[in-house]
């Protein structure tokens, strides 16, 4: 399966120019403590009110703005900087930090929307443009949530939706190695080792009905980033000991989805497409000679050629699967 091409880069380029500012429909995630609280998606969320919900806005414009890094050239781009300097000022990012400094708000998209905002902060940093420098104190906002719910989670959450951990600490480390933040390194490796250190031999109970993450996967992509290399390769090996060949056979086969206007079966191309990025992932960190990489480069291509046609065609996909292609796609350094 060939690779993020610069036609593919504006084709979604254009899906997320089409969605990150259309405010309906939308899904609202608050507490309505009063009336006070009721108010359209723009006035609650004045930058992330478009793609159906908070978290998949956050993405869109994540998608765009690695697609705009990676092809500075495609003819989007102007489009793009025309969005973000619209989107990014401080008026609008202290519109978002109020609506979560509210304390009824403090588990708002905890973590995957967390994640994904710190996702969005280490690629704006990535250019030379102001809209990181604007976006950074409510970027702050979201590593002090992290820094302080991290420590008191006990356990892991291992569902395939927005409430996988592991999913969450692979994102926040991207934004800790990109600012070199010791302190939310910290507690990042500290809770990896916490929950799935002694995790062997997994069984790989998976898809459920509507996963778009691969808990099996998203974890062992988790513990690449955050454990040491000589520390990954031993537990790895113990965690999926039957891998060169292709057990647990659930693993290696796409999922079938069924009705794409359902949001919720919909959420099953996204699992092919994160699953092909923690294949590819994780093969490229293995040595040239790994019998495993074949095995896993295969079920890569397969997952990709099961759902990059579905990228676009119904909203219920379409207002957030670029941004999983992307992670798919990307060169495997921007990872």
């Amino acid at each position: 399966m060939s690779g993020l091409t610069a036609d593919l880069a504006s084709h979604y380029a254009r899906i997320a120019l089409g969605h990150v500012g259309r405010e309906y429909p939308y899904k609202l995630g608050q507490v309505i403590e009063s009336d006070d609280d009721l108010a359209s998606p723009r006035a609650l969320h004045p930058i992330f009110h478009g793609s159906f919900d908070w978290h998949s806005c956050v993405h869109g414009y994540w998608t765009l703005a690695t697609l705009l890094r990676l092809y500075p050239s495609l003819p989007e781009a102007a489009a793009i900087r025309a969005r973000f300097a619209a989107a990014f000022n401080d008026a609008k990012v202290a519109g978002e930090r109020a609506f979560i400094a509210k304390p009824a708000n403090r588990g708002f998209e905890r973590p995957y929307g967390w994640a994904w905002l710190l996702m969005l902060q280490a690629e704006l940093l990535r250019h030379d443009a102001p809209w990181a420098s604007v976006l950074q104190p409510l970027a702050d906002d979201f590593v002090d949530r992290f820094q302080r719910f991290l420590p008191m989670a006990t356990y892991p959450v291992r569902v395939g939706t927005h409430f996988n951990t592991a999913f969450a600490l692979v994102l926040a480390d991207e934004y800790a190695r990109q600012v070199s933040d010791a302190a939310l390194s910290t507690v990042l490796h500290a809770a990896a080792l916490r929950w799935h250190a002694s995790d062997r031999d997994a069984q790989a109970w998976e898809p459920s009905g509507d996963d778009f993450l691969s808990s099996t996967l998203t974890e062992a992509l988790a513990m690449q980033r955050l454990l040491p290399a000589a520390s990954f390769a031993s537990w790895f090996a113990a965690f999926l000991p039957r891998l060169v060949d292709g057990q647990p056979c659930s693993l290696f086969e796409p999922a079938t989805v069924s009705d794409r206007s359902d949001g919720k079966i919909a959420h099953l191309d996204g699992l092919n497409l994160s699953r092909a990025w923690c294949w590819r992932s994780l093969s490229s960190v293995l040595p040239a000679s790994d019998p495993r990489i074949p095995v896993m480069q295969a079920a890569a291509d397969r997952h990709l050629a099961a759902s990059l046609p579905a990228v676009a065609g119904d909203y219920m996909g379409e207002h957030w699967l670029a941004s999983f292609a992307l992670l798919a796609l990307r060169p495997l350094s921007a990872n």
